[in-house]
């Protein structure tokens, strides 16, 4: 996992630059160390093109408020600037990835896969971690509880925004593995007088807290198909009880 990651969301003219389409809209937010820098790129684009009305309800951008807005190769360079060696986390990730790339050789610039250090598919993770369930942006927002109430149009930077608290919604728990070394850890020392032995205390858990044990392995063990490696090891366990 890169230390610096870019949350990037882009809204298009309609769905296929093979056939002429066009970048509308970037917006990018800034992760480092997994959190929010507050840096963000955001430009609306002039496409020089008409927008498919089926997009433009999506997004509820027009040719007229896109008008006096600057073309892609004006922009261009600070956004490979905002981008540069950061790992790209982005929702359904082809699809912009085959857009940017189109606009930037239209620049006489390099691809995204030359100037950042990777991309994420947030969308490819969320149905690995989540089979047979829908995985679009605004479902994960209410699987995980994040206010996507202003989201009344999709919004390149909103949806960033909104992409970010996913991605780490989907990935909490790839940190806590991980130590953190520039901290002092806490010690203590002890000495014992010879033939002498600490007494330790025994914490056990309490009924509702085995309860509540028992639950988060049960819906572990239906997310993985029955291959949760804790449940399989309890079970022998309670058998030769």
């Amino acid at each position: 996992m890169a230390d610096r990651q870019i949350m990037l969301d882009t809204e298009t003219t309609g769905l296929d630059y093979r056939l002429g389409d066009r970048v509308i809209e970037i917006g990018c937010v800034e992760l480092v160390g997994r959190k929010q820098t507050q840096k963000v790129f955001h430009q609306y684009l002039n496409p020089d093109r008409e927008i498919d009305p089926g997009a433009q309800a999506v997004h509820g951008i027009s040719s007229e408020f896109l008008a006096d807005k600057p073309r892609f190769n004006e922009v261009a360079r600070d956004f490979v600037e905002f981008i540069r060696g950061a790992e790209l986390v982005i929702h359904n990730a082809g699809f912009d990835v085959g857009f940017l790339n189109n606009e930037l050789a239209l620049a006489g610039l390099p691809p995204l896969e030359e100037v950042c250090s990777g991309v994420l598919d947030t969308l490819k993770m969320a149905r690995e971690l989540r089979p047979g369930k829908k995985n679009s942006l605004d479902a994960l927002c209410n699987e995980y509880s994040i206010d996507n109430s202003g989201r009344t149009f999709h919004g390149a930077l909103l949806d960033a925004q909104l992409l970010a608290e996913v991605y780490l919604w989907l990935t909490r728990g790839q940190d806590s593995l991980l130590m953190e070394l520039d901290a002092p850890a806490d010690s203590a020392s002890f000495e014992f007088s010879a033939g002498t032995r600490p007494i330790l205390r025994v914490l056990r858990a309490s009924e509702d807290e085995l309860a509540a044990h028992a639950k988060v392995l049960q819906e572990i063990n239906k997310e993985s198909k029955g291959k949760c490696l804790w449940m399989a090891q309890e079970a022998p366990a309670a058998e030769a009880s």
